[in-house]
């Protein structure tokens, strides 16, 4: 029989394993949370006529092809999601995600909508972060049917809730920033920001303050930042650009989160 002393010594041992756990899966998780795609467009390359050769050929490639990629992908009108669901799998088990992961994925997929699974901490949210960052092709490709699904429900709830939307409302959101990112937020002042994937963020500060305190964790080459948007339902198209408040709907309650979808503007 363990003495009592063993006993205090695993306790101790076990709760600090788990405290490492903890930390890590916190770090993953505002690593992730930072890892969003973005593109940033210079006062000077908007100022001239969108028609313009030129000046298209000078806006950011990340921005060009994951917008193009978008279009595409909300033309296709396919709803064999089990076959996708599938395709899915296959290059998550070649990517070495989890097991239980992807299980819980394959069997348990129609069982949530597209919000709860994209605000579940799980792989879905890091690939598709990843796959739009690197424009992996391969990657967007297969998460093509989760995109599609994703922006017609935020278009479906923006329906739902639009008498919420009549007048503009402020959303915070607080991330880390690399310097290089940093530098080129501060060049493309009185320009435009493209968030190449949903970005999420919230109506109370409080919740941005938090994220931004967990990036500075991170890595002291972070400088970490809070945007502060002011949205005009009335100058978004919806269409295109929907977005929904989804505290009903997420796996990651108490947020006040309003998600948007992907390529969402904001001013510098």
């Amino acid at each position: 029989m363990a003495s009592t002393k063993e006993h205090v010594y695993f306790l101790y041992k076990y709760h600090q394993i788990q405290s490492i756990c903890t930390q890590l899966t916190k770090v993953t998780q505002s690593c992730d949370h930072d890892a969003i795609p973005m593109s940033f467009i210079p006062k000077r390359e908007i100022s001239e006529p969108v028609s313009n050769e030129k000046n298209l050929d000078q806006l950011p490639p990340s921005y060009m092809y994951s917008m193009i990629f978008k279009d595409i992908v909300l033309e296709i009108d396919d709803d064999d999601d089990a076959k996708s669901i599938n395709t899915l799998v296959i290059y998550c088990r070649q990517q070495k995600i989890p097991g239980i992961q992807i299980n819980l994925l394959q069997s348990a997929y129609h069982q949530k909508s597209p919000v709860w699974w994209y605000s579940k901490s799980m792989f879905l949210h890091s690939i598709l972060n990843r796959a739009l960052r690197l424009l992996d092709m391969e990657a967007m490709i297969k998460l093509g049917f989760f995109i599609r699904s994703l922006h017609l429900q935020l278009e479906q709830l923006h329906q739902e809730q639009s008498a919420n939307f009549q007048q503009t409302f402020t959303v915070y959101r607080g991330q880390g920033l690399s310097q290089q990112d940093f530098q080129n937020l501060c060049d493309s002042k009185g320009g435009l920001l493209s968030f190449n994937n949903f970005l999420s963020t919230s109506k109370e500060k409080e919740v941005a303050m938090h994220f931004v305190q967990d990036s500075s964790y991170q890595s002291t080459d972070n400088i970490s930042v809070i945007f502060i948007m002011t949205i005009n339902p009335s100058k978004i198209s919806t269409s295109s650009t929907p977005f929904a408040m989804i505290d009903e709907y997420t796996a990651i309650k108490g947020e006040k989160e309003i998600l948007f979808t992907t390529h969402s503007f904001s001013c510098g």
